[in-house]
């Protein structure tokens, strides 16, 4: 499993940044979007049974998807906005799990999925449309895959205590401490390339700490409606990976808050 893992990363990591700095800003938006319906036909079978209803869940997000991208300039904020509550929301039901199970009937579920899918498509879009938009991409694939490999690492060395085990029994506070010490050296890294003063780099470290622990989340997340469906993987579309959704899932959550956050703070 574990080299399967591994050689569909080194596959995808390479895709992901040509992607990045080598597409112009509408391919890419249309590829982030193919990506994002491609997680909506996942997610939709978290919530519905029949066929024609996922199809026509996956029409309504690409509709929507159409919607937002042509009134982006005013939705933006109020999109990352909504995404901030949202996962507020999330790890609230997260953290009380399993007392939650079963709150989230199929119109609940259906409504979640865009609420994860689109603002997750407007940021990276919005990323991208900043001047050092590339950049700002790159270092949050870095931060996110920061996150993942160190607490995968840090978890198997010294994991001895589970985060949540009734939603992850894999994962343990250890492992997220070594994600989120990873996400520091990103920081730092970044800060001494950039050459930022002492206030940015201080800026930047507490943002890459939130963007890690909310990419943690997002995985969380999608691990509980998982459990709840009763499915290992969202898909079986990447090897040792399963769906798209479960190779996104956590910059569905990181990618709103990560640029929420660099509007914010102004680094860059």
């Amino acid at each position: 499993m574990f080299k399967e893992r591994l050689m569909t990363a080194l596959i995808l990591a390479p895709l992901a940044l040509a992607a990045v700095f080598l597409l112009p800003l509408l391919p890419f938006s249309i590829l982030m979007g193919l990506l994002v319906l491609v997680g909506g036909w996942e997610w939709s079978n978290l919530a519905l049974q029949r066929r024609t209803h996922r199809w026509l869940y996956v029409a309504s997000l690409a509709l929507l998807l159409f919607a937002t991208h042509s009134m982006l300039a005013f939705l933006e904020v109020p999109i990352l906005v909504a995404a901030l509550v949202f996962w507020w929301f999330a790890l609230s039901r997260v953290g009380r799990y399993p007392q939650t199970k079963g709150i989230e009937q199929t119109l609940t579920k259906i409504i979640i999925g865009y609420l994860v899918l689109i603002p997750a498509w407007v940021a990276m879009v919005g990323m991208k449309s900043h001047p050092q938009g590339n950049l700002l991409i790159f270092m949050l694939f870095l931060l996110v895959w920061g996150a993942d490999i160190g607490a995968y690492f840090a978890g198997k060395r010294f994991g001895r205590n589970k985060l949540i085990p009734k939603v992850s029994p894999g994962k343990t506070r250890e492992g997220v401490l070594g994600g989120l010490s990873v996400c520091v050296l990103v920081a730092i890294g970044f800060a001494i390339s950039a050459k930022l003063s002492a206030g940015a780099t201080l800026a930047l470290l507490l943002l890459a700490l939130v963007t890690g622990m909310v990419s943690v989340l997002g995985d969380l997340f999608e691990s509980m409606f998982k459990r709840e469906r009763g499915i290992k993987d969202s898909g079986r579309i990447l090897p040792g990976h399963g769906g798209i959704l479960d190779r996104i899932d956590s910059l569905t959550a990181a990618a709103p808050i990560f640029l929420l956050g660099q509007y914010w703070i102004q680094i860059f």
